[in-house]
């Protein structure tokens, strides 16, 4: 077996192609597009580029690729962290120790040569798309969310990585009777009395405008969460400009003050991976007739952000907009998954099983000195 750099175009498709290859027998991985993976290593369409610097190897055994990982630091990142962070994902490989080892070697010696003394992952060119799976590794993962097999674990174990921080998802089923509980629908009707607080949808026509609002209220109200770094306006609008063909406007929602100062959002995106099993990650030629018939029809979301000001946490204003987006979407067949809750966030962990969601799944983020 052998490491080699991703030097030419031909080799990015290979780098990018290859969990087609590996999981395409697998019954729970779900194809991403073909077309947003490659978007997320093109510098004209990924901004986080911008302040990153990577390399991308492969492993190679006998003539064939088994096994990929990238390298990078996030000036931005480490900027607002205060520290000199390296970083490690895209991380694909067959269940043999010298493999890990190959590849992770490879990625802890690039950094090393960047003058970083730390390697922390999985994480990812897209935001919100880190950790490795430890807990729950079924059902499919919703839209955006990572798949992993449960020996990648393992590996990461024997490497000498350790737990740095646990991500915590929860669902809420109304198939499965959820319903807000009566003290909530209480509480949230008490907050919005007196504070003031109204709840608006985004509005899609004025969307530049909603993402500068965007932009502002991230920046303020997540500021403080662990791997949290500022987000930029290419970054956003990026975003906004990948995700507009699938969001529902009801499902981006404001919060705002007496005087219609915004103070807190949500985002909750379809969960399109219900459409894309079975597409192998191409739109092409009936892909886009299923996505045009079944998105207005799904039911099923993953929230993605919700956020407040500062100046209105613990006064149960997060669950105010929680039950406004609640509202906003239900039917009986809703289902959302609430994703990337910091496990020690005890105020939010708390706020959401007082809502009744339960557990569904835990990524980990690993560390190691390098």
């Amino acid at each position: 077996m052998n490491i080699r750099p991703v030097a030419t175009p031909a080799d990015l498709q290979v780098f990018m192609h290859l969990p087609y290859q590996i999981y395409k027998h697998n019954p729970v991985w779900v194809p991403p597009l073909r077309d947003e993976v490659h978007g997320q290593f093109d510098p004209v369409r990924n901004p986080t580029l911008d302040h990153t610097r990577y390399s991308l190897f492969l492993l190679e055994d006998s003539g064939q690729i088994i096994g990929r990982i990238a390298a990078f630091v996030d000036t931005l990142a480490n900027d607002y962290w205060g520290e000199p962070v390296g970083l490690f994902g895209y991380y694909e490989c067959p269940n043999n120790p010298e493999a890990s080892r190959l590849l992770l070697d490879t990625a802890a010696d690039w950094l090393r040569g960047q003058g970083m003394p730390v390697l922390r992952g999985p994480w990812s060119f897209v935001s919100q798309e880190w950790g490795s799976v430890v807990e729950g590794y079924e059902p499919s993962p919703v839209v955006m969310s990572p798949y992993n097999p449960p020996y990648y674990n393992v590996q990461y174990a024997e490497y000498g990585l350790t737990k740095v921080k646990d991500l915590l998802v929860y669902v809420i089923d109304a198939r499965e009777g959820y319903r807000v509980p009566p003290r909530i629908l209480t509480l949230t009707d008490k907050v919005a009395k007196r504070y003031g607080v109204t709840i608006r949808p985004v509005d899609m026509q004025h969307l530049d405008t909603e993402v500068d609002t965007l932009i502002d209220l991230s920046n303020q109200s997540l500021a403080d969460n662990w791997g949290y770094a500022p987000v930029t306006e290419a970054e956003v609008r990026a975003m906004a400009r990948d995700l507009k063909p699938i969001l529902h406007a009801k499902a981006v929602l404001f919060a705002e003050d007496p005087g219609g100062k915004p103070i807190g959002f949500a985002i909750a995106i379809p969960d399109v991976n219900l459409i894309l099993r079975g597409l192998n990650g191409r739109l092409l030629p009936f892909g886009w007739a299923k996505l045009l018939w079944m998105l207005p029809r799904l039911h099923q979301y993953r929230m993605f952000a919700l956020g407040v000001l500062p100046e209105y946490h613990g006064k149960g204003v997060d669950s105010l907009i929680y039950r406004a987006l609640y509202d906003s979407l239900f039917s009986p067949d809703l289902r959302m998954e609430i994703n990337y809750v910091l496990e020690d966030n005890s105020p939010m962990n708390n706020a959401i099983l007082k809502l009744g969601a339960r557990s569904l799944r835990r990524y980990r983020i690993y560390q190691k000195s390098i």
